[in-house]
């Protein structure tokens, strides 16, 4: 039997498809989730609904957003789920969460077992919605998590590490391994939580500055800052703000990334 096809639906490169189908790890997501009745639950990439059948168990409805349209025509006639779900046939980075939670008048939970191929680029997406969203459940690729949790110092500690952390509070749940997934990924997994700050600690003015600061310095990160961030500040400003030009991109705390962002909007250049 072709180890790419589970429950007759043969899994889409392209789109990243690994199903989950290993029950222990299912339940103790669902868990950790913790799905009330009163909540607006929103599934990315429910797949063949290894997640969504025991959440869906638990709700009176709930939200998925699935791009492969053989897997949402699937489940809207899905029997005992079909009528809970409200089913968006799109992709999850075109989707407006803040509209969402407006037009249901709370904050989202969302969830997914995410494609490996897309999970940074969209955490960022629904980072941008934070303030609509009360918390995330992931299951990402472990190399991923340990990058969302890394501290300065560390090889993992990146762009991700500092934009998630703005953001959330992190909490890595559970480790899974190859074996849980058809097909198996080459690689171990994880499931992690994510929770919006309610309040900033550290708030910026202007989070494409801290974006921006972020991809410059980690895009050459073997650089000292000195050299990484000549165009954005002087050796004078990096001193008057305490911070040592010699330093690389990956010693920089999250704190000391907003104190960046926020001398950058206070000193705007000529243009800007």
């Amino acid at each position: 039997m072709n180890n790419r096809v589970h429950q007759g639906h043969f899994a889409r490169k392209r789109f990243g498809q690994n199903f989950l189908n290993d029950s222990y790890i299912i339940d103790s997501i669902v868990s950790a989730i913790q799905p009330k009745k009163d909540q607006v639950i929103v599934e990315i990439g429910p797949g063949l609904g290894a997640l969504t059948e025991p959440v869906g168990e638990k709700v009176d409805a709930m939200t998925v957003i699935e791009l492969d349209r053989d897997l949402a025509a699937r489940l809207k006639t899905h029997p005992f789920l079909g009528p809970k779900l409200t089913i968006f046939q799109q992709d999850a980075m075109s989707f407006d969460f803040a509209a969402y939670a407006r037009e249901k008048g709370q904050l989202l939970r969302v969830f997914g077992n995410l494609p490996y191929n897309i999970s940074t680029p969209l955490m960022f997406h629904l980072f941008s919605y934070a303030g609509a969203i009360q918390d995330m459940h992931f299951m990402l690729q472990k190399e991923v998590v340990n990058r969302l949790v890394a501290g300065p110092g560390s090889k993992a500690y990146g762009r991700l590490s500092v934009m998630a952390q703005y953001y959330c509070q992190i909490i890595p749940v559970l480790e899974v391994p190859p074996e849980s997934f058809t097909p198996a990924p080459k690689v171990d997994s994880a499931v992690v939580r994510l929770i919006p700050h309610a309040t900033q600690a550290h708030p910026v003015k202007d989070i494409r500055k801290l974006s921006h600061i972020t991809a410059t310095a980690f895009g050459q990160r073997r650089k000292t800052l000195r050299n990484s961030l000549s165009n954005l500040f002087s050796a004078s400003a990096l001193d008057a703000m305490n911070i040592n030009a010699t330093l690389r991109a990956e010693n920089l705390s999250v704190v000391q990334y907003c104190q960046l962002a926020n001398w950058l909007s206070a000193h705007p250049t000529p243009g800007e």
